[in-house]
């Protein structure tokens, strides 16, 4: 008897939410690390706590997609490779931030990730693989 075996997909570690299919990932060789600016500026409580929640360094996958997630308000962040408008992203579920969206991309060379979603790995699990 043959074993079922479906897509291979990530989930939300909080409530196993599917909320990225393997196929779409553009690369794993991303730093999900916040901006020098706000690491800079620790020293205050409500930020050192919202850095904590958010989590905002480690690994990070690059997805074409995502799904079953809600974004959030734009904002311009000044990232590792310049400044960018992104959008936090959440799951749909559970509401645990999961990463973030590039909206737009002000440097040339990073106009690529714009509309791709930046999934956080200690945020995210394997599902039938």
């Amino acid at each position: 008897m043959g074993e079922v075996v479906g897509p291979r997909l990530y989930s939300c570690c909080n409530c196993r939410n599917h909320v990225g299919l393997h196929d779409d990932v553009i690369s794993k060789a991303f730093q999900s690390w916040l901006e020098a600016l706000k690491i800079k500026s620790l020293h205050l409580a409500s930020e050192k706590k919202e850095e904590t929640k958010i989590g905002r360094h480690g690994r990070a996958f690059l997805f074409s997609h995502a799904m079953n997630v809600n974004v959030g308000p734009k904002e311009d962040r000044n990232l590792m490779t310049g400044l960018h408008t992104v959008a936090d992203v959440y799951c749909c579920d559970c509401h645990e931030v999961l990463g973030w969206k590039y909206e737009r991309a002000y440097e040339e060379t990073q106009k690529y990730k714009e509309g791709k979603f930046i999934l956080e790995k200690s945020r995210i699990v394997k599902e039938n693989w």
